[in-house]
C-alpha cells in the first residue's frame, strides 16, 4: 500500500471512528429512552389502579351514605381517571418503549459492524475501495433504521452520556473479560483492555 493510500486509509479510519462513536451514543440513547418510557408506564398504571380503587370506594360510600360531598368527590375522581385513561390511549408508553428497544437492537448490529470494520482497518488487509463500500453500506443501513425509529430526547441522551462516560458501560477491564472468556482465550498478561477502540 503506497503512502497516498495509507494517508487516504487514515482519513477513512478517522471518519469511521467518528461515525462509530455517534452510533454508540444513538444505541445507548434509545436504550435509556426505552427505560424512561417503561418507568412512566409503571407510574401511570399505578395511578390508574389507585384512582380506580379510591373512586369505587368513594362512590360506594356516596350511595350508602347518601352524602353530597362524597358524590361530588367521586365524580371528580372519575373525571381524573377518565382523563388519565384517555391520555394513555393516545400516548402508549409501553408501545413507545418497545419501539425504542427494537431500534436499539438494530443499531447494536450496525454498531458491531462498525467495530469490526475498525478492527479490519487496524489489521490492514482491506483494500481502500472495500473499506469505502463497507462504510457506504453502513450509512445506508443506518438511514433505514433511523427512518422508522421513535424520536429521542435530551434526557435520554444525558442518561446515555452518563452511562458511557461515567459508568463506562462499554468498557471492561482485562480481569472482567477473562471471566467472560473460556481459559484458552484469556490474556492474563494484560492488566487492562478497552472493549472498544479509542474515539
Amino acid at each position: 500500500m503506497g503512502q497516498d493510500s495509507l494517508s487516504d486509509m487514515s482519513v477513512l479510519d478517522s471518519q469511521i471512528r467518528e461515525a462509530y462513536g455517534r452510533v454508540v451514543y444513538s444505541h445507548k440513547t434509545h436504550e435509556k429512552c426505552a427505560d424512561e418510557c417503561l418507568y412512566w408506564q409503571r407510574i401511570i398504571k399505578n395511578v390508574q389502579i389507585w384512582l380506580s380503587a379510591i373512586t369505587s370506594g368513594v362512590l360506594i360510600y356516596a350511595i350508602w351514605g347518601d352524602t353530597k360531598e362524597a358524590t361530588i368527590f367521586g365524580a371528580v375522581l372519575s373525571t381524573i381517571f377518565a382523563i388519565v385513561t384517555a391520555y394513555t390511549k393516545d400516548y402508549d408508553f409501553g408501545t413507545i418503549a418497545e419501539k425504542h428497544r427494537e431500534t436499539a437492537i438494530e443499531i447494536w448490529a450496525i454498531r458491531e459492524s462498525y467495530l469490526s470494520l475498525i478492527a479490519d482497518i487496524q489489521i490492514g488487509d482491506l483494500p481502500l475501495e472495500v473499506v469505502r463500500q463497507k462504510r457506504d453500506q453502513l450509512v445506508v443501513d443506518l438511514k433505514a433504521v433511523y427512518k422508522g425509529c421513535p424520536a429521542t430526547d435530551a434526557k435520554g441522551y444525558a442518561a446515555a452520556q452518563k452511562a458511557l462516560k461515567e459508568c463506562e458501560d462499554m468498557t471492561f477491564s482485562q480481569e472482567e473479560l477473562n471471566k467472560l472468556l473460556p481459559p484458552a482465550l484469556r490474556k492474563p498478561d494484560l492488566k487492562t483492555s478497552p472493549a472498544l477502540p479509542p474515539k
